[in-house]
């Protein structure tokens, strides 16, 4: 018999006049009923109708009733905020108050349907624990399990290696046993070697099977935490059940092994690759000829290469330059440029790497002149780019006359020059002391459609300052003025340094007063270098002005301007105020390095003011600093009595400029 539902039915009268219109609120319900009014009441205020209940869930052939899908869109849209008729501010309250009013329980298929619209790990398992509150017959199995792991999977939250082991503890607590698809998303979770194992021992504690995509998990889980051991372990577990990879998981294991030069292994995977008819790319053969090449075997990895080619391979770069590498670590200077010439006869673009092997290659065997063939046989693929990483790598192996040569040869080749070519050349004929032709080649760089700049002009002024150039360092500078970029606190600085390295005193102040009245401002290392000129030249009681105008101006001396000073009132036999500077030093929080200590133990020692010298020592060795060879030669002529005036040159690594701790 159908049952009867009484339903009291409100708003049939007539509403009473009123002067206000007050908004009703009416809740709308989610389902329809069809009804039948059997009887009404006298007042006609109350009616008694006959509800046919809606079908029973829809199953599938099984018997197991299928998701209700409108069910799970608003539960879904509730759970993300995204339904305009959310009033709470908790969803999981509203999601409860929605199955409520329409006496609905959900199911453990509807919830994983729902947690695999749920991204974030933290809302997917705060639904999960929710679910069971909704109804005592709720309960969670295998698949809502996989669903919320899968989840944790995906995420980069640091904290989803834990949620996931709390999951499997609420599995053990409520008798949930997985399925083999647990373990392969556990598998693909976990990282470590502990957990890899729990997942291995939840296969036996669920009675389960591996299969061939749980034996790639597990081989790739343990190439990803680098144990090579266990992943070929795992391969021939799976050989042994008549399992095998594919092309991407060969090379996956061929790699690790290669890298760990396990090579017996390696191999035997590379021979059952090809019987197990997966044929090896153009990845599995630079594996192997990279390996073989790093043993030194040269003739081994040019097998491999022809292999490759008769099995129909087509090599790219990368295979070219990992062939060509190998050939140069054996030494097979011949092979590895003919190899070369066949990349480049295949329309194959040799890049930067590709030169420099084989660069190398030849300075080490002395035989750097066949490089030009190199160079003439691949001149369609030579780039300025390609130009200027040679002439720079050429420069720091110390071949300056071949890197010029070369330089040259782009000169003439290309129609507009590279910046960075023209950088490199500049920096490689300074360096040998070239200046002449770094001058030359200043002026002429316009020439490419260069446009000179003064870190150009930076170079150039440095190398003829340190080799006391004085003369061409003037002219520079001058045409710098009239023709060139303008100049920078560096272009000062340098030009303070160098005329102080070669005397000339009046030529570097007259650079700072112009330093002063250009748009640059003197800096520390202006002050620095202009004390350094004065004071190494004798005129110490104007280096000390300069000092007090750079505190005046705002400038905090540092560790080189105290050096210094100490060192020229040293020379000078002026102990007193040497000492007065060092003193002061401490005082301004300026901490003495190990050549400021040297500087000012050499002058006591040389003024036979031994127990000051001892005590200074001593602080030193209190600042934690560690003395070094002049230290100890100070130290020596301390014990012995003999003060001999020793001169000792260093190099000051601010200015350029030479401190002597000794003389």
């Amino acid at each position: 018999m159908t049952p009867r539902r009484h339903l009291r039915l409100l708003g049939l009268t007539k509403p009473t006049r009123s002067t206000t219109s007050v908004p009703t609120m009416r809740r709308h319900y989610a389902t329809k009923y069809t009804a039948k009014i059997t009887s009404t009441s006298p007042t006609g205020l109350s009616v008694s109708a006959e509800v046919t209940p809606p079908p029973p869930l829809p199953t599938d052939i099984r018997g197991y009733a299928l998701p209700r899908r409108d069910l799970i869109c608003k539960a879904t849209q509730i759970l993300l905020r995204q339904s305009p008729s959310a009033t709470s501010s908790d969803p999981f309250s509203d999601l409860s108050d929605y199955l409520s009013s329409l006496s609905l329980h959900l199911t453990s298929s509807e919830a994983s349907e729902i947690l695999k619209s749920l991204n974030c790990p933290d809302l997917a398992i705060r639904f999960f624990r929710f679910c069971p509150s909704l109804s005592p017959n709720f309960h969670h199995d295998p698949f809502t399990c996989n669903r919320l792991l899968l989840i944790f999977s995906k995420s980069t939250s640091p904290a989803r290696f834990d949620l996931a082991r709390s999951i499997l503890r609420d599995m053990d607590r409520s008798n949930i046993r997985g399925n083999i698809s647990t373990v392969n998303i556990l598998i693909g979770l976990f990282g470590d070697t502990e957990d890899l194992q729990t997942c291995i021992g939840l296969v036996k504690k669920w009675c389960l099977n591996m299969n061939c995509y749980t034996y790639k998990c597990l081989l790739q889980a343990f190439l990803r935490s680098y144990e090579s051991t266990k992943a070929f372990d795992t391969y021939l577990e799976m050989r042994r059940r008549g399992y095998k990879l594919d092309i991407f998981g060969y090379n996956m294991l061929l790699d690790a092994l290669a890298k760990d030069e396990k090579v017996e292994d390696a191999y035997k995977v590379f021979d059952d690759m090809k019987k197990k008819h997966c044929e090896p790319d153009e990845f599995t053969y630079t594996i192997m000829i990279r390996m073989s090449g790093k043993l030194g075997k040269g003739d081994e990895s040019l097998g491999l290469f022809q292999e490759m080619i008769t099995r129909g391979c087509s090599p790219n770069m990368i295979v070219y330059n990992t062939m060509i590498q190998a050939l140069a670590r054996s030494k097979m200077v011949e092979k590895a440029i003919i190899v070369f010439s066949k990349m480049v006869e295949n329309n194959c673009r040799p890049n930067e790497f590709t030169y420099s092997v084989i660069l190398n290659v030849l300075v080490a065997e002395g035989q750097l002149g066949r490089f030009d063939k190199v160079v003439e046989m691949s001149k369609k693929y030579m780039t300025k780019s390609i130009y200027a990483y040679l002439v720079r790598t050429l420069s720091k192996l110390g071949h300056a006359g071949e890197a010029h040569r070369l330089f040259c040869n782009m000169w003439s080749f290309h129609d507009r020059g590279d910046r960075d070519a023209y950088m490199s050349m500049l920096e490689s004929l300074c360096s040998a002391g070239k200046t002449a032709e770094a001058i030359d080649m200043l002026s002429n760089i316009h020439e490419k459609g260069v446009t000179t700049d003064t870190m150009m002009y930076n170079t150039v002024l440095s190398a003829l300052g340190r080799l006391k150039q004085v003369s061409h360092l003037s002219e520079l500078y001058e045409k710098m003025k009239l023709d060139g970029p303008e100049p920078d606190i560096f272009t000062y600085n340098i030009l303070i340094s160098s005329y102080g390295r070669a005397g000339k005193v009046d030529e570097a102040v007259t650079i700072f007063e112009q330093l002063e009245n250009s748009d640059c401002k003197p800096d520390i290392i202006s002050y620095n270098s202009l004390i350094n000129c004065l004071g190494k030249n004798g005129d110490v009681d104007e280096a000390h002005m300069r000092f007090k105008e750079m505190q005046e101006k705002g400038f905090s001396p540092d560790v080189v301007t105290y050096s210094t000073l100490i060192e020229c009132f040293g020379k000078t036999d002026r102990v007193e105020m040497a000492c007065r500077l060092f003193e002061d030093m401490l005082a301004q929080g300026c901490y003495p390095n190990i050549v400021t200590y040297n500087i000012l133990l050499d002058c006591l020692e040389r003024c036979g003011r031994t127990a000051e010298a001892v005590d200074l020592y001593a602080k030193l060795k209190q600042q934690g600093l560690t003395p070094d060879s002049i230290t100890y030669a100070v130290l020596e002529r301390l014990q012995s009595g003999s003060h001999r005036r020793v001169r000792v040159r260093r190099q000051s690594p601010i200015t350029g400029w030479v401190v002597s701790p000794l003389r």
